[in-house]
């Protein structure tokens, strides 16, 4: 299935209304360490497909679910769970740790 990018208006629905947890990145196309994770989000979201949805969302784009969240720097990564935030990290991160966060979150 790969990522879901998710936007202001669909943010809700796509996270937390969402049947399974979430993890949410908050990411910029211009973002060197929001790139470098981005392979490794897109790995995870195959291997993890049923367990957990990976969501991006484009600061840029959609500054109103960044804004919500407090968001002051990215990459920002939060998981939701039942429609709350269970964890949260910033920074990149290799894809071991980002999937053992992931895991142990969920």
């Amino acid at each position: 299935m790969g990522t879901v990018a998710v936007t202001d208006a669909t943010f809700d629905a796509e996270v937390k209304n969402s049947d399974i947890p979430v993890v949410v990145d908050f990411w910029a196309e211009w973002c060197g360490p929001c790139k470098q994770i981005g392979p490794a989000l897109e790995e995870l979201a195959a291997e993890l497909e049923g367990k957990v949805k990976i969501a991006k969302v484009d600061v840029d784009s959609n500054p109103s679910s960044a804004a919500a969240m407090g968001i002051r720097g990215i990459p920002a990564l939060f998981i939701f769970k039942d429609g709350q935030v269970v964890s949260n990290r910033a920074g990149a991160a290799p894809k071991a740790a980002l999937q053992s966060w992931i895991e142990s979150s969920i």
